[in-house]
């Protein structure tokens, strides 16, 4: 499950659990394709607690950049562990999927519009 950990104008930042795979993916695939019906167009994943990752949550990224691309959206990373960051680069995925070593690095100047609470979770939307 994602945990919204910030909403702000038209960006969410929202934190990735433990494992991105084939058990969790369709779910957070869900969960990121209703922020985005509900305004998100840049959507930061926190992946700090990330510790297993497979194709089938590479996959789901993808889905989910593809889904932001159609409204003028992108996809940021933040905080991906360096041996995923490695993984990364070996599968040219870097160029696809801009990574940021923090959530704040990864926010930039792009945050515009008041901030909501920060502790919402996406399960009961």
């Amino acid at each position: 499950m994602l945990t919204v950990r910030m909403r702000q104008g038209n960006t969410t930042v929202a934190r990735l659990p433990e494992a991105v795979d084939y058990d969790t993916a369709s779910h957070l695939g869900d969960e990121c394709k209703s922020l985005i019906e509900l305004g998100c167009r840049t959507l930061v994943l926190d992946a700090s607690q990330v510790q297993y990752l497979d194709s089938s949550g590479i996959s789901m990224l993808l889905m989910v950049t593809r889904a932001l691309e159609k409204h003028d959206g992108t996809l940021r990373i933040a905080e991906l562990s360096d041996h995923y960051q490695q993984v990364w680069h070996v599968l040219g995925l870097d160029t696809m999927f801009p990574i940021a070593s923090t959530v704040n690095a990864a926010l930039g100047s792009r945050t515009t519009g008041p901030a909501v609470d920060t502790r919402l979770d996406t399960s009961s939307m």
